[in-house]
């Protein structure tokens, strides 16, 4: 199957069926040959859908077997466990040992590495920012580079890696490119951007039957916290729905969140076992539902007990849990249910890749709805450094100061060499 769908070399071929990949997956049929013949390439795809033996194919494929003295090919994973799990992928499909793999992570040796790498090597697999490190040191050779791959690139820009990837991008002169995630969002298009010239963008959905029936879906994307609250303020005022339960993530959140709802709102609402005795609570799921005053409970997923929603009409992940568990055990329906609560989910760009990953538990696209009228959407703002102008009254240095007569002054500027020759001609007249 594989000589008929992909154009693997023998060996290769060999290699990747007894590895147990019979047949090719979708994105290996669809981004291999480009991956072959030298064009970059975004691909993004669900956990399990081979984009990790993609690259490793392709890279096998461009990289002759001969060694050289300068890497050709390198590749960043966002930590120590992707290094792993990577250069062990690569050397189940490498059956010729010829080309040497070197590993670059933060908490090994550094001096180990050095070696390694002054002894020659021909794939590096990295975290970015031991990889940036190393090339400070100028111990990373990345002239003869062919290959540039960036891995779970949601996880790198989650970490804050984005940096230490353009840096390493940039140091390469030409090269292909090839980006691997499992969701694309505007950070990670940030990253990339500077980096990627005209690429094929290719996306895989997996198809998963349904576990399970489960409640209606809304998704939410939204830029940060802060639109989430004001989002969050303007469901819970504009809505007829009796009872809303909203989960975050610890309990000084849910207090955070408590103190940023609207006057009426906040009237209405109550936390679940509250940190601080000021703030309006109850110590049960039952007190809240049995109430005819509160109609919003808010609780955090960091409460051990799990929190019955028999009878909710609507729930609110403003911050997905941590464990994907939790979220799919909250939007699955009892069969004898007659009712169905609306599930919504907030999700910044970060979070996406965690709500893919309960899609694809559930076999359920959440379908992506527009924010409402009236939420403001809050900026993402740096601290801006204002220059001070200058003005015809203010003077540009001290008191002191003054011009210089016309026969002082000069619009270049001399060199070390002919300024050393003046010096001593100066010094002889």
């Amino acid at each position: 199957m594989w000589l008929e769908k992909i154009k693997l070399s023998k060996q290769l071929v060999r290699s990747v069926t007894e590895a147990g990949y019979l047949v090719p997956k979708e994105l290996q049929l669809r981004t291999m040959s480009r991956i072959i013949g030298g064009q970059d390439i975004i691909a993004v795809g669900p956990e399990g859908c081979g984009k990790t033996t993609t690259y490793i194919l392709g890279v096998l494929m461009r990289l002759k077997q001969t060694p050289e003295i300068a890497p050709r090919a390198l590749i960043l994973v966002p930590d120590k466990e992707r290094v792993e799990a990577v250069v062990e992928q690569i050397n189940l499909l490498n059956k010729n040992k010829s080309l040497r793999i070197v590993s670059l992570t933060p908490g090994s040796g550094m001096e180990a590495e050095l070696d390694e790498l002054a002894d020659g090597a021909d794939i590096i697999v990295a975290t970015p920012d031991r990889a940036r490190a190393i090339y400070l040191k100028l111990a990373l050779d990345l002239n003869k580079i062919q290959m540039f791959v960036v891995d779970d690139a949601e996880l790198i820009v989650k970490q804050g890696l984005q940096l230490p990837v353009n840096e390493l991008a940039n140091s390469v002169i030409k090269c292909q490119r090839l980006v691997f995630a499992e969701v694309m969002h505007s950070r990670i298009e940030q990253m990339i951007e500077p980096f990627m010239r005209d690429p094929s963008f290719i996306e895989v959905e997996e198809e998963v039957e349904p576990v399970a029936e489960i409640y209606p879906q809304e998704l939410y994307n939204v830029s940060n916290f802060r639109t989430k609250l004001n989002l969050l303020n303007v469901l819970l005022r504009e809505s007829d729905l009796p009872k809303t339960v909203v989960f975050v993530n610890t309990r000084l959140t849910a207090e955070k969140v408590y103190n940023s709802l609207f006057a009426k709102v906040k009237a209405k609402s109550a936390i679940l076992n509250p940190v601080f005795f000021e703030s309006k609570g109850v110590s049960s799921i039952d007190d809240f539902y049995d109430s005819e005053e509160l109609e919003t409970l808010i609780v955090a997923n960091e409460l051990s007990a799990p929190v019955n929603l028999r009878g909710i009409d609507r729930i609110i992940h403003l911050e997905p849990p941590v464990e994907k568990e939790t979220f799919i055990s909250r939007v699955i329906k009892d069969q004898d249910e007659e009712i169905d609560a609306l599930s919504v989910v907030f999700s910044t760009d970060i979070e996406l890749a965690d709500i893919r990953k309960v899609e694809q538990a559930l076999g359920y696209k959440f379908p992506l709805v527009p924010l409402p009228e009236g939420v403001i959407v809050d900026a993402e703002s740096k601290p801006k450094t204002k220059a001070k102008r200058k003005t015809e009254e203010e003077p540009s240095r001290g008191e002191a100061f003054h011009e210089k007569k016309e026969k002082n002054s000069k619009d270049y500027n001399i060199g070390a060499g002919k300024k050393a020759k003046l010096d001593r001609k100066r010094k002889h007249s």
